[in-house]
């Protein structure tokens, strides 16, 4: 089995909005707070930035995602720490099951420290129970619950929503 980490193009960008609406529709039948459509050109955008990235594996898109090196409507004042932001983490239903978060969190840790950032931080909207225990077991800490205050030009799911916040700290001492 051959995996790669790598940049989404422009050409993936039909396939990360069919991974978008499969998770959608995996959130609604858990009836979770669901994602809603996201604007095409913000996607564009992180794919011309290079903040769009996937995983491959034998030549397939198994799972996509999103980074940041800034969120400050989220993080608030900790917006100020070197961290590393995930957001839309996104599974082909043929690769659940497989760990590509455990994945997404080596690469992480690698791409921070190259990028002198010493946390990885995500965020998930809404009180997933399975799904706070499921990122601490992939190496995140879960700090808890939180407002936002500010969700102005956040996708819709931010609006008056609860979001749990999770990081893992690196080591900042280099070898």
């Amino acid at each position: 089995m051959r995996t790669a980490i790598q940049n989404s193009t422009s050409d993936d960008l039909d396939e990360i909005f069919r991974l978008y609406r499969i998770a959608t529709d995996f959130q609604k039948a858990k009836a979770a707070v669901h994602w809603p459509e996201f604007d095409r050109q913000m996607i564009g955008n992180e794919i011309l930035e290079n903040r769009q990235w996937k995983i491959e594996i034998d030549g397939k898109t198994a799972c996509v995602w999103a980074t940041t090196f800034s969120d400050p409507q989220i993080w608030e004042e900790r917006n100020e720490d070197p961290a590393l932001y995930i957001h839309r983490i996104a599974t082909d239903p043929d690769f659940r099951g497989q760990n590509l978060v455990t994945e997404i969190v080596r690469w992480a840790k690698g791409y921070a420290t190259r990028n002198n950032k010493i946390f990885i931080r995500m965020d998930t909207v809404g009180e997933n129970k399975g799904l706070i225990s499921y990122y601490e077991r992939c190496g995140f800490e879960f700090l808890g619950l939180s407002t936002l205050k500010n969700t102005e030009g956040l996708p819709a799911h931010y609006s008056n929503a609860t979001v749990c916040l999770f990081e893992i700290k690196l080591n900042s001492t280099k070898s």
